[in-house]
């Protein structure tokens, strides 16, 4: 237990999730243009259901 308050209160850990988390979102935003760019390469009637499979999996 007490290993794992150490861990808590270490600023490096801290450091290490907001990297992560960070890092996370940028992907996220990095996935999203490159369906969009994707996707409008498709004809129009295409597009919506691409987009949906695409992003919701």
């Amino acid at each position: 237990m007490e290993e794992i308050l150490t861990l808590v209160a270490s600023p490096a850990a801290w450091i290490a999730l907001l990297t992560l988390i960070v890092m996370e979102i940028v992907l996220g935003i990095d996935n999203l243009v490159f369906v969009s760019i994707l996707t409008n390469k498709l004809p129009e009637e295409n597009r919506a259901r691409a987009r949906t499979i695409g992003i919701g999996g």
